[in-house]
């Protein structure tokens, strides 16, 4: 047993690995993180952009498409497709073993099309039918445009992660979509909703990274004894809203007809300031029906001395406090989260560009 398993039996919170490479999915790394404990993989452009810049563990089959007359961007596609099913192979066991509840890897739609609402429709739709398997969650932002596309995904019975998610107000609009997705399927005549699963992501680490560099300009000393808190205490209020939200009259009417939690699952988890507990949105983050994805260094780290108990329900009443003082020192959350989203988007989009551009090259370059 590792401290992994401890995480999900005793803690209720199922650790999923956020990073994906070729190599790891042929010689049993990823296997391995598995084998102690991980229940789920989660990926996007930047984790994809990374694996096929850093190796040539692709470009068999890269070069193979591109004579076959596809585009770069067909054959990124293609490339990352291949993964995908070759993790969701690997963690079919976990999806059994638990009857559909982990097991999952997620696939992000081109963060290209975050702002259109049609678009990140059919494109979430063709990869959940070209993929075509029980565990996998397709990944579509939260933006406003997002909304609409993640509640026709689940009316549809696809499942979803919900991504990029910076508010607690934005949390509550992603649960709505959910639950309206559902209502609209029953409406449907469908009976039988416990194949269709969901998400929602809530990025934690970049939220202090924001805050603090807005609480070191404000310089007091009262703004400077705010720094690195404002994750974990939105966080533990997200969580308050998930509770209120599925054991509300609403949810249960879902439930008869074997409808799933979305749970919060905690993104964005790797310690970006080094003057931080390399494990802070892990340990101050453990509670049932969550999950937290972290990249394998942290996954690591939470190995080798991570702290297992159920904390997030855990001093409420402070981070309803550490809220109102961010705010009496003049910091405007709903501005944070708005610029959070965008730089978000923004990140994964040049990620993606970035990678086009080097397989344009390097197809030409054969």
């Amino acid at each position: 047993m590792t401290l992994l398993n401890d995480m999900f039996d005793k803690g209720g919170q199922s650790p999923w690995m956020d990073n994906i490479k070729r190599s790891w999915l042929k010689d049993g790394t990823l296997k391995s993180y598995v084998d102690r404990g991980i229940r789920g993989v989660t990926s996007n452009p930047t984790i994809f952009t990374k694996a096929i810049e850093a190796s040539s563990d692709y470009d068999e089959q890269f070069f193979s498409l591109v004579e076959k007359g596809m585009t770069v961007e067909e054959c990124y596609w293609e490339l990352v497709k291949s993964d995908i099913t070759d993790a969701l192979n690997i963690l079919d066991p976990v999806y059994e073993s638990s009857n559909g509840a982990d097991g999952f890897v997620s696939i992000e739609v081109a963060p290209t099309l975050a702002n259109d609402s049609t678009k990140t429709l059919e494109m979430a739709k063709m990869l959940s039918t070209e993929i075509s398997k029980h565990n996998l969650l397709v990944k579509i932002p939260a933006t406003r445009e997002g909304l609409l596309p993640i509640k026709e995904m689940i009316k549809d019975g696809r499942s979803v992660n919900v991504t990029l998610i910076f508010s607690v107000k934005r949390y509550k609009e992603v649960i709505d979509a959910y639950l309206s997705g559902l209502e609209e399927r029953v409406a449907n005549g469908v009976v039988d909703l416990s194949n269709v699963s969901s998400v929602a992501s809530f990025f934690v680490s970049r939220v202090d990274t924001e805050v603090d560099k807005r609480l070191d300009a404000i310089g007091s000393d009262l703004a400077l004894s705010l720094r690195g808190k404002t994750a974990v205490s939105q966080a533990k209020l997200a969580y308050e809203l998930f509770k209120e939200e599925f054991y509300s009259p609403r949810f249960e009417s879902l439930k008869k007809y074997g409808a799933r939690l979305q749970r919060p699952l905690w993104a964005s988890t790797s310690t970006k300031n080094p003057n931080y507990d390399g494990l802070i949105y892990v340990n101050n983050l453990i509670g049932a029906n969550t999950v937290n994805t972290m990249p394998d260094s942290t996954v690591n780290t939470f190995l080798d001395h991570g702290k297992v108990e159920n904390v997030i329900e855990k001093d409420l009443d402070l981070a309803y406090k550490h809220l109102q003082d961010i705010k009496d020192v003049g910091i405007d959350m709903d501005n944070v989260t708005e610029q959070l989203e965008n730089e978000g988007v923004e990140s994964f989009r040049g990620s993606f560009e970035e990678l086009l551009g080097q397989l344009e090259n390097k197809a030409k370059s054969h």
